[in-house]
């Protein structure tokens, strides 16, 4: 049983009333509220985790809106190092009928309303690019700026998908020189005030996602319209890749919304919903979908006339009057917002802080020159190793929704998870929750019961929080299908499987007696994924009496708590075959989850590389590091948790199994350098961590610091024989990291992993490393291979041949090769 999860390290929250959206480093509701989480984990079954919440990585995925491009403005063209990251897909030819790429032709009603629809035909969403800004200024110019028929205009999407999901961000990574970025804003905002130099009303009318610069240009709008749908979301998550907003939004969200507002948007990322956007301002209006643009087009007619005022500030209540307009009030409130992201970000990432220093530079010079202060700020963000360790992990996790096989997965309707217990219950939440039929059983009716249970309070929570609607708790519970082993229909019912994931306990006999079940009652195609995190598929999968279809079976690995973990990894065995691999795969990813394919060897990948960690922690420990210590060497480097709470967490006995399975298993001397007897020995004495109340720290309370207690400093002072340590800082975070490096790269070595986009991707995801640092290679490359092999080096001669380096570390050393490009 290997370790995978049960940290989770809150943060912080927002001026108003979740810290980054899920997965961002940074702040969280600010002032007044309370925010998301991070968790590390154990995809280790059942284990009683942590009641915190999960925050670390998953804002990747929002963040395709993240980031607002870098345009132009007035038909000129822009810098050099920015014309020469403009690429189109497409050789375009203008016709009568399609006169832009980026834009239908523009439609004027018998009214003087101008319709521009926002659709690039290449492209599945909107976004931003150097490109369309461009063409917008062209289609600007020739269409509405003199036309003086126009009275109003509506920009809107032609797309089903939404109105801008973003910028594109590989425009502005491209670019080497960020300096240059600073103009092409500036010409983009020249266009933004350009727009507004016609002097005629401006709608923005938005379904699905507005995000980053989509939002920035609805900003400049005078009123917005958006749907009610689920799909439509507007938020500004440049933070989550290091940035801040760009064409504006620094400026213009404050005054439309409040400062405390539009900080706890700015600084989390997070998005906003249709009711929320329009409680706070954001939005005037929110509609059904399918009245946005016949109510987009009557509005902007009434705002022309006169019988539709435009969009003002939502009118501050008093607290938040005295709190954003009087001195003593704004003093408070950039001391509270600047404590949280110290305490959230630990300094660690300059985005906030810039975000920070843009408003207050804001409100203190009203002119333009506060938006020449904001893309000053871009510029010189986009140009920190922060930023580009960031969008490197978005770039990533982009790359990884495609399999590189390129095989076809057989279509899955109807999906059976075998085990109602938490791993189980959870796998079965994702997938009823992403439109799939899922059929649940567990040995007895209780056992499913308890399941069922599990998912319905979770679903109530969503709705207590309005993250889901009642109708959709409703048509959740009613794609689940629970089952036992006393239903007599059930083997009816899996008939119907395509296919079936065991989330059962890590017993070789009892998963190969369930696939000899399943196979008898299941249609040949069916898949069997087994969500093992210790035993070899190729075992567990191996034919014989029991296992007729071997090429069916595959490895799922889920990280838990399901629901709040980004991580899946897909493990096949030689004899998998293409489509069952690829069947994981798309399920995975229709489940919200960012899959990383890795051999079958023991421990997989993130575990394999958490085992001379637990190995090294116990050497620091005996040589008399404090534990304190320990905590707070790695969490300074960035780590959500340090070792010692982690272990505490997801379990004493667990890392003990875990530990001692992979220093019996193939890693050799890479396991070596510990003594894995602090942690057996804690495990005979029932100090099984926080769930027993007592592991290196006592637990008495919820609120109550852990404490380290008389008996476990006596049983350490007997284990470390008495010894103390003045080990510095750099000294402890070098010797984790330098083991876990190793491990990851001894992964990608041996093909254990694809490449340093998976290595990267399934340590971040996995066990919170630190996402600023972009990943284990990313940070490699950024520290310099050769200079880490040297320090590998300089502790293998004096610790021990556990710290020499792998071969695919010297050879890159050697060569000067780095993992991520040139």
């Amino acid at each position: 049983m290997l370790l995978s999860s049960a940290v989770r390290k809150s943060l912080a929250s927002p001026l108003s009333r979740q810290l980054m959206g899920q997965q961002s480093p940074l702040l969280g509701r600010t002032i007044i509220s309370r925010a998301a989480s991070v968790r590390l984990l154990d995809a280790n079954q059942r284990l009683h985790h942590s009641q915190q919440q999960f925050t670390a990585t998953k804002h990747f995925s929002s963040a395709a809106a993240a980031i607002q491009e870098e345009p132009v403005s007035k038909p000129s063209p822009p810098p050099p190092a920015a014309a020469s990251a403009v690429k189109e897909e497409t050789p375009f030819v203008p016709s009568p009928e399609r006169k832009y790429k980026h834009f239908q032709n523009v439609e004027v009603t018998p009214a003087g309303v101008a319709i521009i629809r926002f659709d690039n035909p290449d492209k599945k969403v909107n976004t931003l690019s150097f490109a369309l800004m461009r063409e917008a200024q062209t289609m600007w110019e020739a269409d509405i700026q003199s036309n003086s028929d126009i009275q109003s205009i509506v920009f809107t999407s032609a797309k089903e998908s939404g109105f801008i999901a973003g910028a594109d961000i590989f425009d502005i990574s491209s670019v080497q020189d960020k300096s240059t970025l600073v103009p092409v804003i500036e010409e983009a905002l020249n266009f933004f005030l350009h727009m507004k130099s016609k002097n005629v009303p401006m709608v923005a009318a938005i379904h699905g996602p507005a995000l980053g610069g989509g939002l920035e240009w609805a900003l400049w709008c005078d009123y917005r319209i958006c749907t009610d749908s689920k799909a439509t979301k507007l938020g500004l998550p440049e933070v989550k890749l290091g940035l801040l907003p760009g064409f504006g939004g620094t400026q213009n969200l404050p005054a439309l919304v409040g400062v405390q507002g539009a900080m706890d948007m700015m600084l989390t990322g997070k998005n906003i919903l249709p009711a929320k956007a329009k409680k706070m301002g954001l939005v005037d209006l929110v509609v059904a979908p399918q009245s946005l643009e016949s109510v987009a087009i009557e509005t902007a007619e009434g705002l022309a006339n006169g019988s539709v005022r435009k969009s003002k500030p939502k009118k501050k209540s008093l607290i938040n009057r005295l709190i954003e307009d009087t001195p003593p009030g704004q003093n408070l409130m950039w001391s509270k917002v600047k404590e949280t992201v110290d305490k959230n970000t630990g300094g660690k990432y300059p985005a906030p802080y810039e975000i920070i220093d843009c408003v207050k530079y804001g409100l203190a010079h009203p002119g333009m020159e506060k938006f020449k202060h904001e893309r000053e700020g871009f510029a010189k963000l986009a140009a920190t190793k922060e930023s580009e360790a960031l969008i490197g992990l978005f770039d990533g996790t982009t790359q990884m929704k495609k399999l590189s096989s390129g095989a076809e997965p057989i279509k899955v309707k109807k999906v059976a998870v075998m085990g109602a217990g938490l791993m189980g219950a959870g796998i079965a939440q994702v997938t009823a929750e992403k439109g799939y039929d899922v059929l649940l059983k567990d040995r007895d009716d209780a056992a499913v019961g308890r399941g069922v249970s599990y998912m319905t309070d979770n679903w109530e929570k969503k709705c207590k929080r309005k993250r889901m609607t009642n109708y959709e708790l409703n048509t959740n519970s009613s794609r689940v299908t629970p089952l036992s082993d006393h239903t007599e229909s059930w083997k009816r019912h899996f008939a119907g499987a395509d296919l079936v994931i065991e989330a059962v306990f890590e017993d070789l006999a009892l998963k190969r007696k369930i696939i000899q079940q399943v196979e008898e009652v299941t249609p040949d195609h069916c898949v069997f994924a087994t969500n093992t995190s210790a035993i070899p598929i190729a075992d567990i999968a191996a034919p014989g009496e029991e296992v007729k279809r071997s090429e069916n079976v595959v490895g799922m690995h889920y990280f838990s708590p399901v629901p709040q973990m980004p991580l899946l990894e897909i493990i096949p065995h030689a004899g998998t075959s293409d489509e069952a691999l690829a069947t994981a795969f798309a399920v995975g990813n229709k489940q919200g989850k960012t899959c990383v394919v890795v051999k079958d060897v023991p421990g997989f990948y993130v575990n394999r590389c958490l085992g001379p960690i637990l190995s090294e922690v116990t050497a620091l420990v005996k040589e008399g590091v404090p534990l304190d210590k320990l905590d707070k060497a790695m969490k300074n480097f960035g780590m959500p948790v340090g070792p010692i709470t982690l272990i505490d967490n997801v379990g004493v006995d667990v890392a003990s199994k875990v530990s001692n399975y992979l220093a019996s298993a193939d890693l050799g001397v890479r396991m070596g350098g510990g003594d894995l007897s602090l942690l057996s020995n804690m495990v005979e004495k029932g100090w099984l961590g926080k769930k027993s109340n007592q592991g290196f720290f006592t637990y008495s309370g919820k609120k109550g610091k852990p404490t380290v207690g008389p008996e476990v400093t006596a049983y350490l002072k007997e284990f470390t024989a008495g010894n103390t340590s003045d080990l510095g800082e750099t000294d402890i975070q070098n010797r984790i990291v330098a083991r876990l490096v190793n491990e990851a790269a001894m992964c990608l070595q041996d093909e254990i992993i694809e490449n340093p986009v998976c290595g990267d991707i399934g340590l971040v995801f996995g066990i919170g490393f630190a996402p600023f640092r972009g990943g284990v290679f990313r940070y490699l490359d950024s520290v310099g291979t050769s200079s880490f092999v040297d320090m590998m080096h300089g502790y293998a001669e004096t610790k021990g041949e556990q710290f020499e380096p792998v071969q695919l570390l010297k050879d890159y050393a050697a060569s000067g090769k780095k993992f991520h490009g040139n």
